[in-house]
């Protein structure tokens, strides 16, 4: 049985879509790395760069994860067999991971967040998936401030040495 891995750990070949205001929004506990499954001409388009998951989010129904509200545009140069765009999509995960996020989610009123949409380095398209706490107001205040400072040491450490 494999460990888990870390965020930073999972072998991101090419980054399709990025949900980059979910680290501002959302206070970061767990990450999972989960399968997608897809239609022929939803694969053509991630690998065109197509795609967003910026209003997306997760949700358990029964022992399945669904990915939900993702948007893949619809392949230019696909034929009447074409997917519909905003359809939710099935993340492949396994059970224990499932009844995780399921706990999470009821128990603790977690929300299940994707953080980005990659094909890894065997051609496969994943979901970088996060069990979240949404952040309140001063939460984010202090994020901006933090990230100023930090730019402004920076700044300091640059025009010192």
């Amino acid at each position: 049985m494999a460990r888990p891995q870390s965020a930073a750990e999972f072998d991101k070949k090419k980054i399709v879509a990025e949900n980059r205001r979910a680290r501002f929004d959302f206070a970061i506990d767990e990450v999972f790395e989960a399968g997608i499954a897809l239609q022929g001409t939803e694969v053509k388009s991630l690998r065109f760069g197509e795609g967003t998951i910026a209003e997306s989010y997760a949700e358990v129904k029964g022992h399945e994860v669904w990915l939900v509200n993702s948007n893949i545009p619809e392949f230019s140069h696909g034929n009447r067999h074409n997917h519909e765009p905003k359809r939710p999509r099935k993340l492949l995960l396994s059970g224990r991971e499932i009844n995780k996020m399921h706990a999470a989610v009821a128990r603790q009123g977690m929300t299940l967040v994707p953080l980005s949409i990659y094909f890894n380095s065997r051609g496969r398209a994943k979901v970088e998936l996060a069990i979240a706490k949404g952040k309140k107001a001063h939460d984010k205040r202090e994020s901006i401030k933090e990230r100023d400072w930090k730019r402004d040491k920076q700044r300091l450490m640059k025009d010192r040495g």
